[in-house]
């Protein structure tokens, strides 16, 4: 986690909003706690094993983060960043609930 305790998250209506930075083709599936960029601002650290083609990884992505928050692939959307490393998510459904398994999986692989 960072020192600031910034999170990679913010909570929205029916949802939170994550920041991701997506590592593809780097091994396996796997989210890896927070990093803080030179800007200071905080992301969800995230390897998938696909590459970048053809939107591979971030179907990768997609099923990482609705697997690790119990939530249906369909809940998570990409909605910043398509082409890019640094990406927006949205994750629909209970805010709170979604809020406190993001932060219990950020804080126990940062």
């Amino acid at each position: 986690m960072p020192a600031n305790g910034a999170l990679p998250y913010k909570i929205v209506d029916s949802g939170l909003e994550v920041a991701v930075r997506l590592t593809p083709k780097g091994g396996r599936d796997r989210l890896q706690g927070t990093t803080m960029d030179a800007d200071g601002r905080v992301w969800l650290a995230a390897r998938v094993s696909a590459p970048p083609e053809g939107g591979k990884a971030n179907k990768a992505l997609i099923r990482l983060l609705a697997k690790q928050l119990g939530v249906a692939p369909g809940a998570v959307t990409i909605v910043a960043g398509e082409t890019q490393r640094r990406k927006r998510l949205r994750i629909a459904g209970e805010s709170e609930a979604l809020a406190a398994r993001l932060g219990k999986i950020s804080r126990d692989r940062a």
